[in-house]
């Protein structure tokens, strides 16, 4: 494509944007490549904020640009390639955020689009408390509207990389995407790799022309100090103004920009949530209006995984506390700094809200791994612990001790949270069972439960000469772009400045090996050894099942095949394989919650013994489990699932009966459904889940009134009201076997 020199701007712009609609996606990029090359960065500032939202779609979602979480190398290997190539931390759109980075250009974000938390601070003119919107609020002119942010060009491509996350419309679910093989992923993982660097210095600007370079210019200067906000100045004009040596780490005239990728990062994926309103609900259930997707959730767990690994690329010598006093690099401050100062608060909150909002289904996991992750930083450490052997896992070393301390929380007011979301979920679903097994397997690894304790040890001592306020001006002036305070080595004033400037000065702490969590724990271990039995009853069920065909086989109904009589939540949950996999996962887990809470083998023999009396001595059933409430008994999450086993056995029959009761006791594919999920109200279809008795639709008017009718009119041919009420059960009966009939002829068929 050849352009005029001198071409105006606003003739360049309507040129770009002709051409986008009319050639095609390598052609177009070859010409943008050119561009950047050859015009001047004053020519190019009025072209940038166009092809940024061309590339990362519109804030509002409704143009999706070059649909990077959906484009993959396998699918479309050309147009992969061309966007990796254009948009890799080397490549030409960088080189352009640098040509304009060096004339010093602004460009206005608009607030509106920013999470909802930041955005509701800046418009109540109260200033959050992430130096990333210092000095850059824009409020409008006389008859203006909304208020804007004035970014630098590194700033407004990173704003709008970061926010094309959340903004773009989920993906159709027809539509399977692999997340980690997806352009966006990728590039996530590149620019981390470029600007997080484990090992040597952040790369410097790259050329924007021949024999030149682009200078890297130091964020703007305040027009008012960091410090009237409660704030000093940044990391990289503090380092500066205290350098006496003249043969400075390079790293320092580049620190600015890893410090500003990883606050974009953090502000725009995890920051939608108020610390303040999380106190004040003193819950996760407080009324938020984001819900994360699981493609979200994934990310974020890239971002931390990397964070790890960047945090633990420090030598030995360097992570020392005594470090802090001796003359270190920004980038090695900045790699100590990074995980405590910017992400433990937000992301504490964030999961807190995922684990109280999020479906109980296995769409759960990857939120679950997301928390695992970050609580396991050794494992993304440069040093490899011993290897334990396949039954012993690793010992988890005494050098993350504080680590665990000063995150106390996430180890344990997290797990209590997870305790609750499994007591209320299906532990006879293989998924579910894997998700109690990874978090007990984690939680069992040597000596990770001795230093867990000893951070609520240390936090439960009493408070003999730590101020009260003490507490808060930690917290308040802890920021990683303050100067850093002085060597604190009292152990417990660090958890406990953890515990309270996350759940409040007046929290209320429930020890994780104290008395409560342990019979949520015991609670627990009855539900899994329940879904063993049940799972159980299935397989032998399975097992036992006539070899000779039922009668409904002769009728052409029916299947062979053992393999697919276990009703559960997904196809892949069927047969004896999951069966296997499900009674695996739940006993090892059940060893690894005796390993962590030191539960004695006859407390879990109790359990076992307890469900293996349910019957009484003349052989009935007695009352399923229950709590006392104030209307009386209410079945608990595991009582509404004791009849599970003997429904599951019935519906897995490959007779007559199997079939009677699979129409009555599960549920149909639930096709063209709204279900509430992570991202809003959509239309999936799922698989039936297991076996269960509603008897709700003889509460309903519709139901009664129907009844009234057909009692009136029975009257007027002289039936009374048993005959009536016999002729109903009896129509029914009969309307029952025909629909099971044409239902396993219509399943036949499908086949």
């Amino acid at each position: 494509m050849a352009f005029p020199h001198l071409q105006q701007p606003s003739f360049l712009l309507a040129s770009l944007k002709a051409d986008s609609i009319n050639k095609p996606f390598a052609q177009r990029c070859q010409d943008l490549v050119k561009v950047i090359e050859d015009f001047p960065a004053k020519e190019l500032h009025a072209i940038f904020p166009w092809l940024v939202e061309s590339i990362f779609g519109s804030l509002d979602g409704v143009l999706v640009g070059w649909n990077l979480r959906c484009l993959q190398g396998r699918v479309n290997p050309v147009e992969y390639s061309i966007a990796m190539e254009f948009l890799d931390p080397s490549g030409p759109m960088m080189k352009l955020v640098y040509k304009l980075q060096a004339e010093d250009y602004n460009f206005d974000f608009p607030v509106s689009c920013l999470p909802g938390p930041v955005k509701a601070s800046i418009q109540e003119n109260v200033l959050p408390d992430s130096p990333l919107y210092h000095n850059k609020v824009q409020f409008p002119p006389t008859g203006g509207l909304g208020l804007n942010l004035a970014l630098n060009p590194f700033e407004y491509y990173m704003f709008y990389f970061a926010l094309s996350l959340i903004s773009q419309k989920p993906m159709p679910m027809s539509f399977h995407v692999r997340t980690s093989d997806c352009a966006y992923f990728i590039l996530v993982d590149r620019y981390l790799s470029w600007f997080l660097p484990t090992e040597g210095s952040v790369p410097p600007p790259l050329c924007s022309s021949p024999g030149g370079s682009s200078p890297s210019p130091a964020p703007r200067t305040p027009a008012m100090p960091f410090a009237s906000y409660g704030l000093h100045t940044s990391l990289l004009k503090r380092h500066i103004s205290h350098q006496t040596s003249v043969n400075a780490d390079p790293a320092s005239h580049e620190i600015w920009r890893s410090e500003t990728l990883l606050q974009v990062f953090v502000e725009m994926w995890l920051h939608h949530y108020s610390l303040e309103m999380y106190q004040k609900m003193q819950s996760p259930h407080a009324k938020e209006s984001f819900m994360p997707t699981e493609e979200h959730v994934l990310v974020v767990r890239l971002l931390l995984k990397h964070l790890h690994a960047f945090a633990n690329s420090l030598k030995p010598d360097q992570a020392s506390p005594s470090a802090h006093s001796h003359a270190t690099s920004p980038l090695e401050e900045f790699k100590r700094a990074a995980v405590p100062r910017f992400v433990q608060q937000k992301l504490y909150v964030f999961l807190q809200h995922c684990f109280g909002h999020w479906p109980l289904d296995a769409s759960f996991r990857a939120v679950l791994e997301m928390w695992l992750s970050y609580l396991q930083p050794w494992r993304y450490a440069p040093e490899k612990q011993a290897q334990g052997s396949d039954s012993q896992p690793r010992c988890v070393s005494e050098r993350w001790a504080p680590f665990i301390q000063e995150n106390l929380l996430m180890y344990t007011k997290l797990f209590v949270s997870f305790l609750n979301r499994a007591l209320r979920t299906d532990l006879v679903s293989p998924k579910n069972a894997l998700m109690v097994f990874r978090v007990a397997k984690v939680f069992a690894q040597p000596n990770l439960t001795e230093m867990i304790q000893k951070g609520e040890q240390l936090f439960l001592e009493p408070e003999l000469i730590i101020p009260h306020r003490q507490h808060r001006l930690f917290t308040a002036t802890s920021s990683f772009l303050s100067p850093w305070p002085p060597v604190v080595t009292d152990a417990s004033f660090k958890v406990k400045s953890h515990v309270y400037s996350l759940e409040g000065q007046d929290c209320k702490y429930t020890p994780m090996f104290g008395p409560e969590v342990r019979t949520l724990v015991l609670r627990l271990a009855q539900l899994i050894t329940q879904a063993k039995q049940t799972a159980k009853s299935i397989s032998d069920q399975c097992v036992e099942s006539p070899t000779g065909r039922s009668f409904l086989s002769w009728l052409g109904f029916g299947s062979t095949d053992t393999n697919s009589w276990y009703p559960a939540n997904d196809p892949d949950e069927m047969g004896q394989d999951s069966i296997r996999k499900t009674d695996e996962y739940l006993e090892k887990a059940l060893e690894y919650l005796r390993q962590i809470f030191r539960l004695s083998e006859a407390q879990l023999a109790q359990l076992t013994l307890a469900l293996g009396n349910a019957r009484d001595e003349n052989g009935k059933q007695q009352l399923p489990d229950c709590i006392v409430g104030e209307e009386g008994l209410i079945l608990t999450p595991l009582g509404r699932y004791q009849c599970a086993g003997q429904m599951a056995a019935l519906c897995s029959r490959n007779d007559f009966l199997g079939s009677f009761c699979r129409y009555h006791l599960t549920e149909p594919a639930l096709s063209n459904r709204h279900l509430l999920s992570p991202v809003g109200r959509r239309q999936v279809t799922t698989p039936a889940r297991g076996p269960r008795l509603s008897l709700r639709f003889l509460g309903s008017y519709r139901t009664l009134l129907l009844l009234l009718m057909a009692f009136f009119v029975a009257s007027l041919f002289c039936i009374g009201p048993l005959p009536c009420s016999l002729l109903l059960v009896l129509g029914y009966i009969l309307y029952a076997i025909a629909m099971t009939l044409l239902t396993e002829r219509g399943k036949l068929h499908q086949l």
